[in-house]
C-alpha cells in the first residue's frame, strides 16, 4: 500500500484536533488551530456576523404576513417575540458551532414564516461562550437578562460543566449538542438536556453492536489520555466484557495530535485488530486513520463525532472506504434529505451535520412547548420531561430522564462512500454517506 507523508497526517489532525473539549471532560482548554473555511457565517436573512466580544445578537428571523398558527398556549401570551438563546462556541470550535446556530435560525425562519407561535415570533440571541468556562457562564447570564426561555447549542464540555448549575440556579432550561462530559448532569438535574451526544459512558454499546454484526472478534481500542479517552476506556472494559470481542490492551497515546502513533497503531496491528477503535482520541483521528491503512489493511476507524465534511476535508482519499463514525442523524432518511435540502438553500454551509439537525430540533421543541405551556421556563422545561419528540432528522426520538439524559438514544454508525452525492445533499465534495449500522436503545448514564 502507499505511504502516506507524516505532513498529510498532520493537515487532517489540525482539522480534527479541534474536537479536543468538544468531547472530553475536564480535559486541557487550549486548541491548536484556528477555524477553516468550511464554515461560513448565517445567511444575511437571519443574522448579522457574530460579535465574539460577547455583546448579544438580535437575530430574529424575517416573516412574511401570515395567519398560521401553531398550537394554542394554556395561558395566554402577549405580542412579544419568544427569544431562545444560541449559546455556541463559534471562537474555538466553529464548524461544530455554526452548523447548530443554522439548524436554530432555520426552525426560527420557519416557524415565523408558519405565523409563529400564536403570532409571536422566534427570535434568536446569540453568545459566543468561546470554548471557556467564564465566557459560557457570561453569556449565560446575559442570555438570561435578554430574557429567552430557553437556550441551546451548547458543544464544548467545558462550558457545559460550567454552566450546569447556573442552569438549576436560574432555572432555565439548557440543551447540549455535543458535550459529552458526565459532569454536565447531576442526579438532581431538571434544567439541563442533551440533545445529541449522549454522556461518554454510553459510547461504546454502539461500537460493540456493529463489531458483532460483521462477525468481528478482534478490535484494538486507542484512547488520549485525558478525561474524555479514560472516560471511553472505561466505558469500553464494562461494555465489552463477557461480549466475546477481545480488544486486547487499550493502547494510550498522549493527547496532542502530532504525537508519532506508530508503535500504538502497530501494537494493534501486531494483535490482529480487525478494525480501530479510535473513538477515545478525538484528535488523533486522522493520523491513526492513515497509519491503519498502511500497517493494518482496509479495516473501519471509529471516529469521534465529528460533522462529516470536516472529516473528508483535508484528504478525500484517506477518508473514503475506511472513516466510520457516529451521529444522532439519520443520514439515510427522507426526513434527513428533506430537512437538509431546505437547510443547504438557507445555510451557507455545504453539509447538514448532525448538529444543524440537533440545533433545529432544539428550537422545534421550545416553540412546541411555548405553544402548549406558554413561555415561563420552568413550564417548558416540565413539558420536555413529560413527552418524546420525533424531530425531522433524528435517528431516534428525544426524551429524557429525570436527570436530562437521553433516554432514548439510538445513534447511527456510518462510513464515508465514493459519490456521487444525492442531488441537493451535499455541496462539500464528490462522496457521500452509508449508514452502517444504528444502535439499539442506550442505557441512560446515571450520574
Amino acid at each position: 500500500m502507499r505511504k502516506r507523508s507524516r505532513s498529510t497526517w498532520l493537515a487532517l489532525g489540525v482539522v480534527l484536533s479541534l474536537v479536543l473539549v468538544a468531547c472530553g471532560g475536564d480535559g486541557p482548554t487550549d486548541t491548536t488551530a484556528a477555524a477553516t473555511d468550511t464554515t461560513a457565517a448565517a445567511p444575511d436573512t437571519t443574522a448579522a456576523a457574530t460579535d465574539t466580544t460577547g455583546a448579544a445578537l438580535d437575530t430574529t428571523a424575517a416573516a412574511p404576513d401570515t395567519t398560521a398558527a401553531t398550537p394554542e398556549a394554556t395561558e395566554p401570551t402577549s405580542g412579544e417575540p419568544i427569544r431562545i438563546g444560541a449559546l455556541t462556541d463559534l471562537t474555538d470550535f466553529t464548524p461544530w458551532a455554526v452548523q447548530a446556530r443554522d439548524g436554530m435560525l432555520l426552525a426560527a425562519e420557519e416557524i415565523n414564516a408558519a405565523g409563529g407561535v400564536d403570532g409571536r415570533m422566534i427570535e434568536i440571541v446569540v453568545q459566543d461562550s468561546a470554548n471557556d468556562a467564564d465566557a459560557g457562564i457570561d453569556g449565560f447570564e446575559r442570555l438570561v437578562e435578554d430574557g429567552v426561555v430557553a437556550l441551546g447549542g451548547v458543544i464544548s464540555s467545558t462550558v457545559g460543566a460550567a454552566i450546569s448549575p447556573l442552569a438549576e440556579e436560574l432555572e432555565m432550561p439548557t440543551f447540549l449538542v455535543k458535550s459529552g462530559t458526565e459532569a454536565a448532569l447531576t442526579a438532581d438535574s431538571h434544567f439541563m438536556f442533551r440533545s445529541c451526544l449522549p454522556a461518554a459512558p454510553m459510547t461504546a454499546g454502539p461500537v460493540l453492536q456493529y463489531a458483532q454484526e460483521e462477525g468481528l472478534t478482534n478490535v484494538g481500542v486507542i484512547i488520549a489520555d485525558y478525561a474524555w479517552g479514560q472516560a471511553f476506556a472505561g466505558a469500553v472494559e464494562t461494555t465489552f466484557e463477557g461480549s466475546g470481542v477481545d480488544y486486547g490492551e487499550i493502547q494510550v497515546a498522549p493527547v496532542p495530535p502530532d504525537t508519532d502513533f506508530t508503535p500504538f497503531v502497530r501494537a494493534m496491528a501486531d494483535a490482529g485488530a480487525q478494525m480501530v477503535v479510535a473513538t477515545g482520541h478525538p484528535p488523533g483521528n486522522a493520523a491513526i486513520l492513515g497509519l491503519s491503512a498502511d500497517l493494518i489493511g482496509d479495516v473501519p476507524v471509529t471516529g469521534a463525532w465529528i460533522p462529516p465534511d470536516l472529516a473528508v476535508a483535508a484528504q478525500p482519499e484517506v477518508a473514503v472506504g475506511r472513516y466510520t463514525d457516529f451521529s444522532c442523524a439519520d443520514y439515510g432518511s427522507d426526513g434527513y434529505a428533506a430537512l437538509a435540502e431546505r437547510y443547504l438553500a438557507f445555510s451557507d454551509n455545504a453539509f447538514m451535520s448532525d448538529d444543524a439537525v440537533a440545533g433545529f430540533g432544539i428550537v422545534t421543541m421550545v416553540a412546541e412547548a411555548v405553544g402548549e405551556v406558554g413561555d415561563d421556563p420552568v413550564a417548558i422545561a416540565d413539558y420536555m420531561h413529560q413527552n418524546s419528540f420525533e424531530l425531522e432528522g433524528y435517528a431516534h426520538p428525544v426524551s429524557w430522564t429525570e436527570w436530562g439524559e437521553l433516554a432514548e438514544s439510538q445513534p447511527t454508525f456510518f462510513g464515508i462512500t465514493e459519490g456521487p452525492p444525492p442531488e441537493g445533499l451535499n455541496e462539500a465534495g464528490d462522496w457521500w454517506i452509508e449508514v452502517l449500522s444504528q444502535s439499539e436503545p442506550l442505557e441512560p448514564y446515571q450520574p
